[in-house]
């Protein structure tokens, strides 16, 4: 057991739904790129603190990161979820309301790109953000968060260490660069004030300032 499996161990509690919409993901041969739990545990408790109104999750998958954040959600508070394949968007939908949560996602199919644009023509703005999609696509995502921010957001982002490829001389596929310039911006940005945390896969945490 190293120091992560031991925090986990202690502090997650990762209950029997959240164990079934992994399973359900399993069962039905989608991609297991869900997040750990202790990142879910700590997008919850993120989510908790911060008391959003308005969370927007760009990458839904099943529905298992959904059903953390939306747990951390104020009564009034609503999670929109974009997901670019109508089935997954289906599936987790279906995870959510069994989590009890169906009444406070809602899931957006399409193009994440495509989907951000529309929310900004509708007037949306949001307080939370979580990004764990497409890696080629992390910069634009993050140009559009600071659109979509109202201030002192959050934004949130999961997979920024590549596996360690991103520190790696080795490493130059597109995803890896996408990944650097991503962590180089939001170190860069002067609107965000931000972390990397080391745990997982690599969160990057930033508030719009």
């Amino acid at each position: 057991m190293d120091r992560f499996e031991y925090a986990e161990t202690l502090f997650v509690k990762e209950d029997a739904i959240l164990q079934e919409i992994k399973a359900d993901i399993r069962r039905r041969g989608m991609p297991e790129i869900f997040v750990p739990p202790l990142i879910g545990a700590l997008l919850h408790w993120l989510v908790r603190v911060r008391a959003p109104l308005a969370v927007l999750e760009i990458g839904a998958l099943g529905g298992y990161s959904g059903v953390w954040l939306a747990r951390g959600l104020p009564e009034s508070g609503r999670l929109l979820s974009l997901e670019l394949d109508p089935v997954f968007a289906q599936v987790a939908q279906a995870n959510v309301t069994r989590a009890g949560l169906g009444d406070r996602v809602q899931y957006r199919v399409g193009p994440a790109l495509e989907s951000l644009s529309q929310l900004e023509q509708e007037g949306r703005r949001f307080d939370f953000f979580f990004i764990d999609a497409d890696k080629e696509n992390y910069p634009g995502y993050l140009e559009w968060a600071l659109r979509l921010a109202n201030p002192g957001a959050l934004i949130t982002a999961d997979n920024a260490l590549q596996n360690g490829r991103v520190y790696s001389s080795q490493a130059n596929d597109e995803s890896t660069q996408a990944i650097r310039r991503f962590n180089q911006t939001v170190s860069d940005h002067p609107r965000l004030s931000s972390l990397l945390l080391p745990l997982g896969d690599g969160l990057v945490v930033a508030q719009v300032i």
